[in-house]
């Protein structure tokens, strides 16, 4: 009994400790962890080498992946440069197990371990901002091994009860190569519900790594166990994926292909490699063994999967193709965890769903007779400004530096103006008569012309790293177009008092009754608040994304 509570006690330490190590250590690197990755991923192969290393330093594949999410969801990233720093994340994670086996399974931590913790508990109560953060890393990884102490006195225990010829047996004299291949998948079995239980396989692994060092598992049987632990942490990925946007989904079935695929691989070279450890267990420590063995599996897997990394990503997406809307698509909650990558999301929605606006009031100035009801577009749109507000309420933390405040005060305003554009498009009565006069034609045509570089601005903004390139036959750069749109608008601007004048003067001389002149300048009014909110949305957008 006593050995089963230490057991259970020292993967309870090992977990908690991880956790409190791993927010600490999120909260350390600030900004640094989402500008590490928005920038490192240029390349799926300089991608998969941050995205190793990132993990490495805050030990959590997990945050790496959902950081991820944001950055590809937000259109900071593409797919498939997302999936390098997702298959970067499986090596990095590996890393703990270098730390066990060096450390954690060979001495005993514990006199060390509980001042560190009431070291770091202190600072991190005391503290504040990145030193608070310091201290939980401090006492998380404190907590790892005290963790790891205790289950190392657990394992010792299990040890006396526990040999390794009690375990389904894999490699050795008169093993028949059907017992082994059927030892071989009990334990991955095994391995596997380890991990899906503990939901953490640097958990599980840490178990096998102890009961090896025990003597409890032989090396064979613990590499079994340790294949069938990396299939484990698909089962998070795939219950994380019930729910979720696309884009998670989309990473989360290619985490669960890379881990199978890795598997194969790891099986089918299974009979060469545990003669080769076996043989090397003479001259070398079997649990770095073991630990290089977690890596290698890992590595292996990266180097098969990354030279097709665009298949691969084509094979993913033809399997889950994307669904939203293309207004709302970048609104994905796993967002919301990253401030620049909710901006983000939030910038390229208001854009869309500007060029979808713009675009729709231009279609309808240009036409014959203009609508008198509001268009399916605008009222999409609409609804897709709403939810970019509620999505920006729900997002989490304040800007961290002036460049991130600025942009996020001009998406703000970019969006709000953009919403009375929506206001504007969608109130009764449509666009409402033509202003009459040549006045009148002209303040259409310069409110039609402001819509269409406005569209052309908000389709260049909007635009995500795996669309299409935009044709523009023009030619106009951003800022011409933005400079025309301003043009536009500020003439409108002016015309208006003249034809306000003008339009109610003729009430007197009986050329139009009241009501028929107030609706014609309620007209102009429209054209000119259109073309204004059009050219301070697509300022606020552009100064957003520069």
């Amino acid at each position: 009994m006593s050995t089963t509570i230490a057991v259970l006690g020292g993967v309870g330490l090992f977990l908690l400790g991880m956790s409190v190590m791993t927010s600490g250590l999120k909260a350390l690197a600030g900004s640094g962890l989402r500008t590490t990755l928005g920038k490192a991923a240029a390349t799926p192969l300089s991608g998969a080498f941050w995205g190793a290393f990132v993990t490495l330093i805050i030990q959590s594949s997990s945050a790496t992946t959902m950081t991820t999410i944001g950055l590809v969801s937000a259109g900071l990233l593409t797919f498939s440069q997302g999936l390098g720093l997702v298959f970067g994340a499986n090596v990095g994670t590996t890393g703990t197990g270098w730390l066990i086996a060096l450390i954690g399974v060979r001495v005993s931590l514990t006199s060390a371990a509980l001042p560190m913790i009431f070291v770091g508990a202190l600072v991190k109560l005391v503290g504040r901002g990145r030193v608070s953060a310091a201290g939980a890393a401090l006492a998380g990884f404190a907590l790892v091994l005290f963790g790891l102490t205790t289950l190392q006195q657990g394992m010792g225990g299990l040890a006396e009860r526990l040999h390794p010829a009690d375990l389904p047996a894999i490699y050795g004299p008169g093993v028949a190569w059907y017992s082994s291949v059927l030892g071989v998948l009990v334990l991955i079995v095994v391995g596997l519900a380890m991990t899906a239980v503990m939901q953490s396989s640097t958990a599980s692994i840490a178990v096998t790594l102890s009961a090896f060092f025990a003597g409890a598992v032989g090396l064979d049987q613990a590499c079994a166990l340790i294949i069938g632990q990396n299939i484990g942490t698909a089962t998070s990925s795939a219950m994380a994926a019930i729910g979720a946007s696309s884009t998670a989904k989309r990473l989360a079935l290619a985490y669960i292909l890379f881990k199978v695929v890795a598997a194969v691989i790891a099986l089918v070279l299974f009979p060469l490699t545990t003669p080769l450890l076996l043989h090397a267990s003479r001259s070398i420590d079997g649990v770095t063994l073991l630990a290089g063995y977690h890596t290698a599996y890992n590595v292996v897997g990266v180097a098969v999967l990354l030279p097709l990394i665009d298949r691969f990503t084509r094979f993913v997406e033809r399997i889950l193709p994307e669904r939203a809307s293309p207004l709302t698509r970048c609104l994905d909650p796993a967002a919301l965890v990253t401030p620049l990558a909710a901006e983000e999301a939030v910038r390229r929605t208001v854009a869309r769903s500007l060029g979808a606006l713009c675009g729709s009031i231009g279609g309808a100035l240009t036409a014959t007779t203009q609508a008198s009801t509001v268009p399916a577009s605008v009222t999409e749109a609409s609804d897709a400004l709403r939810r970019a507000r509620e999505f920006m309420t729900e997002a989490s933390g304040p800007p961290e530096s002036e460049r991130e405040e600025e942009r996020l005060t001009s998406t703000l305003h970019a969006l709000d103006d953009a919403s009375r554009l929506a206001e504007v498009a969608g109130e009764k009565g449509g666009l409402g008569p033509a202003p009459s006069g040549s006045e009148g034609r002209r303040a259409v045509e310069l409110c039609a012309e402001a819509m269409r570089h406005a569209a052309s601005i908000a389709g260049e903004l909007g635009a995500l790293p795996d669309d299409p390139e935009p044709v523009d036959a023009s030619g106009t750069t951003t800022a011409q177009a933005l400079v025309q749109l301003e043009q536009s608008a500020r003439t409108l601007r002016e015309l208006q008092p003249a034809y306000r004048k003008a339009t109610l003067g003729s009430v007197a001389g009986g050329a139009v009754n009241a009501d028929e002149a107030i609706a014609r300048v309620d007209s102009f009014r429209r054209l000119e608040a259109l073309a204004e909110h059009a050219w301070r949305s697509a300022a606020h957008l552009v100064d957003a994304g520069a």
